[in-house]
């Protein structure tokens, strides 16, 4: 059946409850957006906090050690290695993205799969029912 069919008759059961659910539906519709944009809020704040809190502890040490008097100088080796570490941990994460993003497109891609056939299913229902009535459908 579709929408338009079950809205005819307002106290019918299928009206109220396509009634029902179309409202249901716009409401979560309409908060998606909000919740999306207060989701992406947070996560910005909360990467800003770790950020200054890091930028801080890295400013107070700094002043701490010239303060004190005490080396800060590395060797060479230990840079690298700080470096080469940094560099692999940053294309882990980059990777690590691309499979997160790879697998919400394979679940976008699957529940729109499931989608239309849902669609395809609820047509071949229709029309085995179709069938049936018109079998036993007298004539006149």
């Amino acid at each position: 059946m579709s929408k338009n069919e079950t809205t005819t008759n307002p106290k019918d059961v299928f009206s109220v409850c396509q009634e029902n659910v179309d409202k249901l539906f716009t409401g979560i519709r309409q908060s998606v957006p909000q919740y999306h944009q207060s989701i992406t809020n947070v996560q910005q704040e909360y990467l800003q906090a770790y950020e200054n809190v890091i930028d801080s502890t890295i400013t107070l040490q700094k002043e701490y050690v010239k303060k004190a008097g005490i080396a800060a100088n590395i060797p060479e080796a230990t840079l690298k290695v700080i470096h080469d570490t940094t560099e692999e941990f940053v294309k882990a994460a980059s990777i690590q993205n691309q499979i997160t993003l790879a697998t919400i497109d394979a679940t976008q891609q699957n529940i729109k799969t499931f989608n239309d056939n849902a669609k395809s299913f609820a047509d071949l229902n229709r029309n085995i029912l179709q069938s049936w009535i018109s079998a036993f459908t007298t004539k006149n």
